[in-house]
């Protein structure tokens, strides 16, 4: 029975599974069915261009990756952003054929978006925020890079950006700020784009060579910041001695007296608010001898780098009530504070914590005592009292050059400023030497 069954069955092995025979024709068209339905097997890797390119696909990806040598003999991966083949291999060599051209133009082998530049701007800006050495302007730079650049020019490549399309920026950038911005305002983002140009160029990711164009720093002109008269400064002066004392909070009572020194060491130094005076510590105090007079110098730094400046006499009572409140010198005396080079900050709470802003306080204290407005309209802010100190010392009689070294800027820039003060006071020094 067996072998009579065996001369008429046969077995049939199909991918491994043995099945009893069936009909020759049958068995054809079986056959060509599981022909048909074999997927074509596309290989695991290609290698292109004498083995300097490779294509690829990982096992849990639809899209081809490649990976590249630069002339270095280091390999780069990258994704082809393809999903078939041959669509694939054509952009892998596409890549290599860009990266090595850019590597010999002497940049990165792989162009950076504007995100990704105006990201390592904005870390470098941050750093040197951080640590009290960059500009007040830096933070203009990190507000201009977030709240605008980023928004409209995230996708785009800095090399392929157009002066058309910087002029389309402009208008969108005033649109949203819903005002025609000041002349200084444009200083800034300017410089915040310039910035961003150069990290760009620094890092190899465009040429010098490649014309990015430039913003435009046309604006409206900035008025004069509004100062106070010396009637309205003995004013201030007298309403914050029992103003300091009135805070309910105890945050109140901590920022009013430290907000009253601040004013007063702005009105007899002339320091920058912001960077310059929130940066001071007690180790940038000394005493300078001159003419057998003690005078109190500090060394501030800003906008312009680092200098010394001379406070005026009235300044040391200042210095004085700060460390009076501060429990962390209290063993130690004024004097000794000083011959110790302490490096806790100069502006603080009784703790030794900076709040990070005095202007919500200053605003309050304009209000209450009725000096919010200048004659003109104006608001008054803590750089009004920079500027009250340099029409007031020019008044004493002060020099330009001497204020200006002072105050560290130029004295083309006092006299730019300052211009019908100065004029008016030649004409006063000019009629009394004819008289």
């Amino acid at each position: 029975f067996f072998s009579s069954r065996r001369r008429h069955t046969r077995l049939l092995t199909v991918t491994g599974v043995q099945t009893c025979a069936l009909p020759i024709s049958f068995r054809k068209t079986l056959f060509r069915s599981f022909l048909d339905s074999l997927q074509p097997v596309e290989p695991q890797s290609i290698s292109l261009r004498d083995g300097e390119v490779v294509v690829y696909r990982r096992s849990r990806s639809l899209l081809y990756q490649c990976r590249y040598k630069l002339a270095d003999g280091s390999w780069v991966r990258q994704s082809t952003g393809q999903a078939a083949l041959e669509h694939a291999v054509t952009r892998a060599c596409d890549i290599y054929d860009e990266a090595r051209f850019r590597q010999r133009l002497g940049l990165a082998h792989r162009a950076q978006s504007f995100a990704q530049i105006a990201s390592e701007v904005l870390q470098d800006l941050r750093r040197l925020i951080d640590a009290y050495s960059g500009k007040t302007a830096y933070h203009s730079y990190v507000s201009c890079i977030e709240r605008y650049f980023l928004p409209y020019f995230k996708e785009h490549q800095l090399e392929q950006i157009t002066a058309s399309e910087l002029r389309e920026f402009e208008l969108w950038r005033d649109r949203q700020m819903a005002r025609r911005p000041r002349a200084s305002t444009l200083q800034n983002f300017a410089s915040a784009w310039n910035r961003i140009i150069a990290t760009a160029v620094e890092q190899g990711y465009i040429s010098e060579r490649v014309p990015v164009p430039r913003l435009s720093v046309k604006g409206q002109k900035s008025q004069p910041r509004p100062a106070f008269s010396g009637e309205e400064v003995q004013q201030l002066l007298t309403f914050m001695d029992a103003w300091q004392h009135q805070g309910r909070l105890p945050v109140e009572r901590e920022m009013r007296p430290l907000l009253r020194d601040y004013v007063e060491m702005l009105l007899y130094t002339g320091m920058r608010h912001g960077t310059e005076a929130m940066g001071i510590r007690w180790q940038d105090l000394q005493w300078h001898t001159a003419g057998g007079v003690r005078y109190l110098r500090i060394m501030v730094s800003g906008k312009t780098g680092p200098r010394w400046l001379i406070a005026k006499h009235r300044a040391v009572e200042v210095v004085k009530r700060l460390h009076s409140r501060r429990t962390g010198l209290a063993q130690m005396s004024f004097e000794t504070t000083l011959q110790q080079r302490v490096k806790d900050k100069l502006f603080a709470f009784s703790d030794g914590y900076q709040p990070p802003s005095l202007n919500g306080t200053f605003r309050r204290l304009m209000r209450d005592s009725g000096l919010l407005k200048s004659p003109e309209g104006q608001n008054r802010t803590l750089y009004s009292l920079r500027h009250t100190y340099a029409t007031l010392a020019l008044l004493e009689g002060m020099d330009i050059h001497t204020l200006a070294r002072q105050m560290g800027n130029s004295a083309a820039m006092i006299e730019r400023h300052y211009s019908k003060l100065t004029a008016t006071l030649a004409a006063e020094q000019i009629g009394r030497a004819h008289v």
